[in-house]
């Protein structure tokens, strides 16, 4: 049995003050939940503050992003050692990032790599856009997506990858995708691939979050399907008590 998760990804919302205020409220709301890893993602500036706040906590903290070199004259950049002196877990590839900041599959699978060469456990997102999804090409973009980002992995730790299946036109939009059509896309196209890559027994010991406008309202819908391990939590990971709401739905 795969352990649900649940990831809060802030993206670039709450100072550090803020992000403190908001983990002290949301810890009595979580805590009893501890069948479900919960992982929160907030911007950098506040990794250091919240890695001190959750010491003694099953929370988990996630970077929303990194680099993939290890140091150099790379300015803005946050290396892989700098996340993992606060994190566990680190966000690659958020439609955002593809999107905003033209960020491909070759510069998702040199992150993934580094991640994994740091001890790091990557949420690798994945999803197609709306234009794809009308013409039909979900498969061939999330399979793409997979092995492209996934290629050329060494055999280790690889239980420790978390894919995230966001479809883009579903992020920030409030159509989220239906629980049903979701797990198809996870059954038929994505696990199937995963197969391919790495065999069986890793495939199915890794987890598929669904992220895409998750809210407290329809997260059940998502974890009562057989292949959706949990979800990368938007809008809804910095509100309470939905949050809480989202977990405890993930609760079994």
């Amino acid at each position: 049995m795969r352990k649900p998760l649940i990831a809060g990804n802030w993206k670039m919302n709450k100072t550090s003050e803020q992000a403190r205020s908001l983990v002290q409220e949301m810890l009595p709301l979580i805590n009893p939940y501890n069948s479900v890893d919960v992982v929160l993602c907030p911007p950098f500036t506040s990794l250091m503050a919240l890695s001190a706040l959750l010491v003694g906590t099953s929370i988990g903290l996630g970077a929303q992003d990194m680099y993939w070199e290890s140091s150099g004259a790379f300015t803005g950049e946050i290396a892989p050692a700098m996340v993992k002196e606060f994190c566990s877990f680190v966000i690659i590839g958020h439609s955002e990032r593809r999107s905003y900041f033209g960020e491909t599959d070759t510069i998702v699978n040199k992150k993934v790599k580094a991640a994994f060469s740091t001890g790091l456990s990557p949420i690798v997102c994945i999803g197609e856009t709306l234009s794809e999804y009308e013409s039909g090409k979900t498969a061939e973009v999330v399979t793409r997506q997979i092995r492209e980002g996934l290629k050329e992995l060494e055999m280790v730790n690889l239980q420790t990858l978390i894919i995230a299946y966001e479809p883009v036109w579903a992020i920030g939009t409030g159509k989220a995708s239906s629980g049903e059509g979701a797990n198809k896309v996870v059954k038929d196209y994505i696990r199937p691939t995963l197969k391919v890559i790495f065999g069986d027994q890793i495939a199915e010991s890794i987890r598929v979050l669904y992220g895409g406008s998750v809210s407290a309202s329809n997260a059940a819908e998502y974890f009562a399907q057989s292949e959706i391990d949990g979800a990368l939590v938007g809008g809804a990971s910095i509100k309470l008590p939905d949050f809480s709401q989202i977990v405890k739905a993930a609760f079994k």
